[in-house]
């Protein structure tokens, strides 16, 4: 195929409307400065809306695929992949009849490799590939015997680098795959500019098109081109390269090199970006006042301390509000001018429908049951999750407007998922750090979900990722490795912090950064705690003492064993129940002697999922203080409602056991509350935990019992009703520790002392000024 092209209309200046860009990718698209890299994805994500952008690479498609979920990186119309033997559309469509008749001229990997098996000197790449095979080899190999055996076989050789023999299909290669799209598309020839930096594409450049050798190329490609008039040889690397050579080929690009404007940046050294305020919004006649939050939460007065020194600093939260645009609303408003002066909350305006299908429908029906390895329970629809983003992206955009240059923008959640993606674009400049407040699923459970490769293309592009215990921070590389390649870069030993071998969620090393894509994510365990002087306070108020006193009076000697947690099928409460009611079965001689305070704290208004659950709970209760109650007793006392944090407090330190045992937890806070509370209380207590809750791999000392295993539940349960009390003291000592030790105000400087060390380690940026300047043409 012969591409003609009349020199006159070759000296015209490009057609921004009818721009193709064809481009490799290593050393090319994905090198350059951030600022290069932004302007080049800019203007094939709106800035020229009829241009067109194709990947011209060596890679096997399998390997580019991650690269279509990474937000910093332009998506491309076509892909040239496998040194030409593939060519697909953007998503990933086979264009035919192309792609046919690549596929009908290639006689098999297993014939090429029959063929050439007595050829010793030839290494096969252990890569990803198609129509192709691909060997190391050095150049004395290319013996006179070996490219007859490869053209016996209808095929090509390719060598490049030194180093790279490609065996290819007839007539196979970058300049020619694109010469058949080119005249398969339409494309005017006149309007191609091809861009690359190895040996590898000098097809592209005697394919008849206009291009750019980048900045750094190899100098057997820039010795090779440089009396090519169409092509010129940019000083610039990678996209700050294309950009050049897109301005000396006449395009006509505005003062940003063709970027959008940059965002204006804040003074905020810390953002916090959580999905809530750090207080509760009451509308009081007619005006809204700040209110302190109903529920505890020692993880926000822990997250407001960080601000207690004077450092400037954004919360970035949703306020609910009539419209997106509410009248008369304050973005910005004062948290606690006394307590933090340099801290302000960010509100963004969403709607009750916004937080309906972003929280309670979207994000606890599609991601709430594949966190939790429920996937039967989820429900993914493409609507919500196109609300999810749109929440997501307003969340980035008002992140990018209120960090400092350099700051450091703090992500709470997987509600919040998206937003690295939204916001890595919009400042690169930032330190992104993101934490998992819940747990992570294995990889083949994480999976399941339709927008994975969007969901991990997106928390890549964070510095730091933490999550709760080194069981999921496995899980996470695990799942990134089944999305794109990755070079683990460290990894430490767990214990003796956490349980390796002890527990369904121990593992031994835990992973500290990864490589994939040339971009290094560092990575950690960081397990919540408990806010230990606030329970020490309370459990010596009079309040919290007077009741204490009256369960004590209901209980009359009874051991107490309490149960507290959200209606939630994660939760295991109906199986906790039934294993209540089997362990009485099996031992009478208990009856009358043991009370269950089972407090379950109903869910969220509108989430209709749960109201089976508590029907069935209500049903089950019923049956076994049926069964067993007499005048003076009843086995289970049964709260469906919120209970004041004081009076949970009281019912901690009245039971003589906590019983946790949910089927799936991220961490499990009542676990470490319970714990602080009876050390508080110079009251021993016996623990009893499941090891699919993330505080079990750090609990040493809680009696730990799969919930999935009937028997095992209730004869755990009684070996904690009959355990001795030097046994149970020691227990309750060690937990008490640890608890201690690791309380709420560790774990944040924990994650931030961490995210520091991270930072000064990094090689420094130029700092983001909120303005481009046009590359030199």
């Amino acid at each position: 195929m012969t591409v003609v092209i009349d020199s006159q209309r070759w000296s015209r200046p490009l057609d921004p409307a009818r721009l193709v860009l064809a481009t490799d990718l290593d050393g090319t698209l994905l090198a350059g400065t951030h600022e290069a890299r932004r302007r080049v994805r800019d203007l094939f994500t709106g800035v020229l809306p009829g241009a067109t952008l194709v990947f011209v690479t060596g890679r096997g498609l399998e390997t580019v695929i991650p690269l279509l979920s990474d937000p910093t990186i332009p998506k491309p119309h076509y892909i040239i992949a496998d040194v030409g033997a593939t060519i697909v559309h953007g998503d990933l469509r086979p264009v035919e009849p192309l792609q046919h008749e690549l596929t009908a001229h290639w006689p098999g990997s297993q014939a090429v490799l029959k063929a050439l098996a007595g050829f010793p000197q030839l290494v096969r790449q252990s890569v990803p590939q198609e129509r192709r095979c691909s060997f190391l080899a050095p150049e004395e190999a290319l013996t006179p015997a070996l490219q007859a055996a490869v053209a016996a076989l209808g095929c090509d050789l390719l060598f490049s680098a030194g180093r790279y023999l490609d065996v290819l299909p007839r007539g196979v290669g970058k300049g020619a795959a694109l010469r058949r799209l080119a005249a398969w598309a339409g494309f005017d020839p006149a309007s191609v500019v091809v861009a690359g930096d190895t040996l590898n594409d000098l097809s592209m450049f005697e394919a008849g098109f206009r291009g750019v050798v980048v900045g750094g190329a190899e100098p057997a490609l820039v010795e090779r081109v440089r009396k090519n008039a169409r092509a010129h040889i940019a000083t610039a690397e990678g996209c700050g390269g294309i950009l050049e050579g897109l301005a000396r080929h006449g395009m006509p690009l505005d003062g940003n090199g063709g970027s959008r404007a940059a965002p204006a940046c804040g003074d905020a050294d810390l953002v916090m970006v959580y999905h809530r305020l750090p207080y509760d919004e009451v509308v009081v006649d007619g005006v809204t006042v700040q209110r302190r939050p109903k529920s505890p939460n020692g993880i926000m007065p822990t997250l407001l301390g960080f601000f207690a020194g004077g450092r400037k600093g954004s919360w970035v939260a949703w306020s609910q509000q009539d419209s997106r645009a509410p009248a008369g609303f304050e973005p910005h408003v004062a948290v606690d001018a006394q307590a933090y002066p340099q801290l302000k909350a960010a509100r963004i305006p969403l709607t009750h429908e916004d937080i309906d299908l972003f929280y309670k429908k979207f994000s606890k029906e599609a991601f709430w049951p594949i966190i939790f390895s429920f996937p039967d329970k989820a429900e993914f629809r493409q609507a919500h999750w196109e609300r999810f983003l749109e929440v997501n992206r307003l969340f980035a955009e008002q992140t990018a407007r209120e960090a400092a240059p350099g700051a450091t923008a703090w992500i709470h959640d997987y509600n919040l998922w998206m937003v690295p993606a939204f916001l890595r674009p919009l400042r690169p400049d930032l330190t992104i750090a993101f934490f998992h407040h819940t747990a992570f699923p294995s990889s083949d459970v994480f999976n399941i979900l339709p927008w994975r490769r969007d969901i991990i293309g997106s928390l890549l592009q964070c510095d730091y990722v933490g999550f709760h215990v080194p069981r999921y921070v496995e899980n996470f590389v695990d799942a990134v490795r089944s999305f794109a390649p990755l070079e683990s870069l460290g990894n430490v030993a767990c214990a003796p912090r956490f349980l390796t071998y002890g527990c369904a969620l121990g593992v031994d090393r835990m992973t500290t950064a990864i490589d994939v894509g040339e971009r290094r994510v560092a990575l950690g365990a960081h397990p919540v705690g408990t806010d230990v002087a606030l329970i020490r306070r309370l459990a010596a108020s009079e309040a919290v003492q007077r009741q204490v006193a009256d369960i004590d009076a209901y209980l009359a000697g009874r051991t107490g064993i309490v149960s507290i947690e959200r209606l939630d099928y994660v939760k295991g409460s109906l199986e906790k129940l039934q294993a209540y009611e089997r362990m009485l079965e099996q031992h009478p001689e208990l009856l009358g002697k043991v009370t269950l305070l089972n407090i379950v704290t109903p869910a969220a208004s509108g989430m209709e999922i749960y109201d089976s659950l508590r029907e069935e709970l209500d049903r089950t209760v019923g049956r076994i203080n049926g069964r067993f109650s007499t005048l003076d007793w009843v086995p289970v006392r049964y709260f469906y409602r919120s209970l004041p944090f004081e009076e949970v407090v009281a019912h901690y330190a009245a039971s003589g056991i906590a019983w946790i045992t949910p089927l799936r937890d991220g961490l499990n806070l009542v676990a470490k509350e319970y714990v602080a509370t009876r050390k508080a209380m110079g009251r021993p207590g016996v623990l009893i935990l499941s090891e699919f809750a993330g505080a079990a791999v750090e609990l040493h000392g809680a009696l730990l019992v799969n919930p999935y295993d009937a028997n095992a539940m209730s004869e755990t349960l009684y070996q904690a009703l009959t355990m001795g009390a030097d046994e149970a003291a020691y227990r309750s000592e060690r937990l008490a520790m640890i608890v201690d030790d690791h309380d709420v105000a560790r774990w944040g400087d924990g994650f931030l002392a961490a995210l520091a060390a991270l930072k000064s380690s990094a090689p420094q940026q130029a700092p983001f000024t909120g303005t481009d300047e046009r590359p030199a043409a």
